[in-house]
């Protein structure tokens, strides 16, 4: 007896080919809102910041603006500028070593305790989580509070029991002010990192470290050779992530220093910021915007540069 399912089959069949229910191939239809959105609140803006780039706008009520290459000639031009953009490099940079290398020893650790069956990797891996959850807003307010040049602020009360002074200036110097930034940073980021890292981890097969122990390979050269090679790919992902992040951050240096003292810890995307809302200039701000835009593109064709040797290789 025929089944309903083989009847069903032989009646949408015509010389072997299955024949393709109507609509099947207008795929645009539930493409075009997404479509739609995209356009309104990514390609637009873009667009409006690179026209606004070559004007010599202003937020000041009245004012009738003209287009013109001046705000990019300020760029090439500004000592300003350039020293927003070496903190920003500085700051990126630093930044971006120690997040990377302590997010995989975090990751490596809560991993190899997780291996040897000890407690405390779930409660590290929830405070990690919450670390990453607090906004950047309120880890500066955080870390402001740590920094207070007095002996009633945490870290100078902490080094004044090993014989400090007690009044460090962590953010009223030009040069420490920057550290400390970068230390918030830091320890902002480094969960982020200890995530990926944490995840790259459990996609190595555990029959992998098992031959490497026959084989006779300590701790060290696993590490080496089995592990990092490995976790290449994220580590690629985690690095590229953290770089475009860290180009971006705004919230947690606002709260923190505003940029200050002076423009010390100015960097490129509180820069934008002070140029449009505080100079009320929108040329400049959006040309600084484009610069830090033109940035990020470069780190993601860079990605997928990498990605695309890599899979090569596989």
């Amino acid at each position: 007896m025929t089944t309903p399912t083989i009847l069903a089959k032989s009646t949408d069949q015509k010389g072997g080919r299955a024949r393709k229910r109507p609509g099947t191939h207008r795929v645009w239809p539930w493409l075009l809102p997404l479509a739609l959105l995209l356009a309104v609140v990514l390609i637009y803006p873009i667009l409006e910041v690179i026209r606004l780039s070559f004007t010599d706008a202003s937020l000041i009520a009245g004012q009738p603006y003209s287009y013109t290459t001046s705000s990019y000639g300020w760029l090439l031009g500004s000592d300003a500028f350039r020293q927003t953009v070496s903190t920003t490099f500085l700051f990126v940079l630093f930044s971006t070593v120690f997040q990377v290398s302590l997010g995989l020893a975090a990751a490596l650790l809560v991993n190899g305790a997780e291996r040897r069956g000890l407690r405390g990797p779930v409660v590290t891996r929830t405070v990690v989580l919450i670390a990453w959850a607090i906004p950047g807003v309120i880890i500066g307010v955080i870390w402001r509070l740590l920094y207070q040049e007095s002996r009633s602020g945490i870290l100078n009360y902490g080094l004044s029991l090993f014989g400090g002074s007690g009044q460090t200036p962590f953010l009223s110097d030009p040069h420490l002010a920057l550290i400390s930034v970068t230390v918030a940073n830091i320890w902002r980021g480094t969960a982020l990192s200890m995530i990926l890292c944490y995840a790259g981890l459990k996609t190595i097969p555990t029959d992998v470290y098992d031959a490497a122990k026959v084989d006779g390979a300590n701790a060290a050269q696993t590490l080496r050779r089995v592990t990092l090679p490995m976790m290449m790919p994220i580590l690629t992902t985690t690095l590229v992530l953290v770089v475009v992040e860290t180009f971006n951050t705004f919230d947690m240096v606002l709260s923190l220093t505003g940029g200050g003292p002076g423009t010390a810890t100015q960097v490129l995307a509180l820069s934008i910021y002070d140029q449009i809302f505080r100079q009320l200039n929108v040329g400049q701000g959006a040309a600084t915007a484009v610069v830090l835009m033109v940035i990020n593109l470069i780190m993601i064709l860079v990605y997928l540069r990498l990605v695309e040797r890599q899979e090569r290789t596989a």
